[in-house]
C-alpha cells in the first residue's frame, strides 16, 4: 500500500495541467490537493459506475490523453514514446473493433464502462507495467507475424479488385454522360 501511495504522491508533484489545476483549486478552497484527486478519482468511478453517459466518458478517457499524448510524443525527439503510443493505438482499435461486434451484449453487464475504463488505462500505463506493450507482444505480434503474408495477400487482391470497379464505373459514368450529351 505505502507504494501505491508514493507513486500517487510522485504523480502529484509532476508539472502538468490536471496537477497545476489541483495546486490552484487548493490555494483557493486550503483542501490538500491528495484529497481533491482522491475525490475527484473517487467521484470518477462512482459516476463510471452509476452515472448517465458512462460510455461518453469511458470513451473520452481513452481517446483524449492518448492523443494529446501521441502529438506530444510526434513533437519530441525521442523514437521511444512514439513507439510506446502507436503500440497504445494498435491495441485501442483492435479493442474498439471487437467492441463494435460485442457492445450491444456487454453494455449490458454490470459495470462493464468502468471495467473498459479500467482496461483502457492500464494499456496506458507508462513503465513495464504498460497493458498495450504486454498485449501487443504476447498477442497481436505473434498473431500479426504468423498470417501478416496471408493478409498482406488479400489486401493486394482486394484493392486491385476495388481498382478494376472504380475503372468500370468511371468507364461507365462516361458513357452514360456522352449518351446524354448527344440526347439533346
Amino acid at each position: 500500500m505505502d507504494g501505491l501511495r508514493q507513486r500517487f504522491e510522485r504523480l502529484l508533484e509532476q508539472k502538468n495541467l490536471a496537477t497545476e489545476a489541483l495546486e490552484v483549486l487548493e490555494s483557493k478552497t486550503g483542501v490538500d490537493k491528495r484529497y481533491l484527486a482522491a475525490g475527484a478519482a473517487t467521484l470518477l468511478s462512482l459516476y463510471l459506475l452509476f452515472g448517465y453517459g458512462a460510455s461518453l466518458l469511458c470513451n473520452l478517457i481513452g481517446f483524449v490523453y492518448p492523443a494529446y499524448a501521441s502529438i506530444k510524443a510526434i513533437e519530441s525527439p525521442s523514437k521511444e514514446d512514439d513507439t510506446v503510443w502507436l503500440t497504445y493505438w494498435v491495441v485501442y482499435s483492435l479493442f474498439g473493433l471487437a467492441e463494435f461486434f460485442s457492445d450491444l451484449l456487454l453494455s449490458w453487464f454490470p459495470f462493464y464502462y468502468a471495467g473498459k475504463c479500467a482496461f483502457l488505462l492500464f494499456c496506458m500505463v507508462p513503465g513495464p507495467w504498460n497493458g498495450a506493450h504486454m498485449l501487443y507482444h504476447r498477442v497481436i505480434r505473434p498473431l500479426f507475424l504468423k498470417h501478416h503474408e496471408a493478409v498482406d495477400s488479400v489486401v493486394t487482391d482486394l484493392s486491385g479488385r476495388a481498382l478494376d470497379v472504380a475503372a468500370g464505373i468511371t468507364r461507365d459514368a462516361k458513357v452514360s454522360v456522352t449518351h446524354f450529351q448527344k440526347a439533346k
